[in-house]
């Protein structure tokens, strides 16, 4: 990430879009004076990207995909799929801090409902075999798969492991359901992309990056695939499919 950001800046662009934790955190480190837009970014302020959500400081604005509240509400709603659940595997990137963040926000939710959770983390696409082979040898019932852009791109194989080792599965965003995985709670992130643009377009007509708050989302869907449901030999409860926003059938 950081040889990457280093050629971005020696093109001397008008302003550098990133997505994700870590190619936010390469920019900033090559670049204090090109404006950083964050499409979808994860945890700003943990990360150590930003001042302050108000007033971010420096060269960098964009949007959060982040809320404490969300990876609580996750395991709310694999608890409602799943109410016997008692062990469950926790699937992050070892090279995002997000990971770290997100997996500190998950364990006390799954603490008061009972949930033991397993971190499995990875850098490589090359290690999700091996790592899907551990969870089951660990009598996980489920998958919680982290936020993560890199994931994102590794969705079909996540998805495809997952069905693999009959693991009900639960992600941050719809993209993943409608690769063939399970469950998603989270941002609508072609919004959020949308709201990312209208801040490239300030920055480009001038507007200092650190004069514009980071954007937090508003709102959130719940989906559910399913063909998904069917091939786990999983049947979802009538009250999670009566909320959900988007069912594949």
């Amino acid at each position: 990430m950081r040889k990457l950001a280093t050629e971005l800046v020696a093109l001397r662009p008008d302003a550098i879009v990133t997505v994700g934790s870590p190619p936010t955190i390469a920019a900033k480190q090559a670049t204090t004076n090109i404006p950083i837009v964050m499409a979808t970014a994860g945890d700003p302020l943990r990360s150590g990207i930003i001042d302050s959500l108000a007033h971010p400081g420096g060269n960098i604005t964009g949007v959060t995909l982040y809320g404490s509240e969300l990876s609580s509400k996750r395991v709310e709603v694999l608890k409602e799929a799943l109410p016997g659940i008692s062990h469950a595997a926790v699937l992050g990137n070892t090279a995002n801090a997000f990971s770290r963040f997100s997996w500190e926000d998950t364990q006390p939710a799954a603490r008061q409902m009972a949930i033991e959770l397993r971190l499995f983390l990875v850098r490589e696409p090359e290690e999700l075999a091996g790592a899907f082979a551990a969870m089951q040898r660990t009598s996980a019932e489920a998958v919680i798969v982290l936020s993560d852009a890199m994931f994102n791109t590794w969705r079909r194989q996540i998805n495809g492991l997952a069905i693999e080792h009959r693991l009900p599965s639960i992600y941050d965003a719809r993209e993943y359901v409608e690769d063939g995985g399970l469950i998603s709670y989270g941002p609508d992130l072609t919004e959020m992309t949308r709201r990312s643009s209208v801040l490239v377009d300030k920055v480009l007509k001038g507007t200092k990056p650190m004069d514009l708050p980071i954007e937090q989302p508003t709102k959130f869907e719940l989906v559910i695939n399913l063909k998904t449901a069917k091939a786990l030999g999983f049947t979802v409860p009538a009250s999670l499919l009566a909320r959900a926003d988007v069912v594949i059938e």
